[in-house]
């Protein structure tokens, strides 16, 4: 199936069980995060937008979006397995990229696990590149050892 046939979407409502389970089928969520939270704090931002790219009615891909004042952030980019290396990925990058473009947000970023050999790849031929900087976190609630933590 060529991208062509995709249609990219806010999420709704009815959509979440299925993008929780692509992100499980696509190895894009943790047992440390809980989908159905980061959706709906996502949802209820007007600065965090969730797409879902469709190719009639079987949810193909998702993005999360969002921008916090000065950059824009991507998550959560997956695809289907079956439906990999069809350009879909590429779509819905281009679709996170024109959202924020129509908010006035000039420079996008995203976090790589840096294992991933095959996500650094992707997102190198679309034009990104390592900044060199780390990335440090401290979780503010929530209990890690719990997996309350997101």
């Amino acid at each position: 199936m060529p991208s062509s046939e995709l249609t990219i979407r806010e999420i709704q409502d009815g959509d979440v069980p299925d993008v929780v389970a692509l992100w499980g089928a696509s190895g894009v969520s943790r047992p440390w995060n809980d989908p159905i939270a980061d959706i709906a704090f996502a949802r209820k931002s007007p600065q965090c937008i969730v797409l879902a790219g469709a190719i009639g009615q079987r949810l193909a891909a998702t993005v999360m979006v969002g921008e916090d004042g000065h950059r824009g952030w991507v998550y959560y980019l997956a695809t289907h397995p079956e439906l990999q290396r069809r350009g879909i990925a590429r779509a819905m990058m281009g679709a996170a990229e024109a959202w924020l473009r129509a908010r006035g947000v000039w420079k996008m970023q995203l976090l790589i696990r840096a294992d991933n050999a095959a996500a650094k790849g992707f997102y190198e031929k679309l034009g990104y590149g390592d900044t060199e900087a780390v990335c440090y976190q401290k979780v503010i609630i929530g209990d890690p050892a719990s997996g309350d933590a997101r």
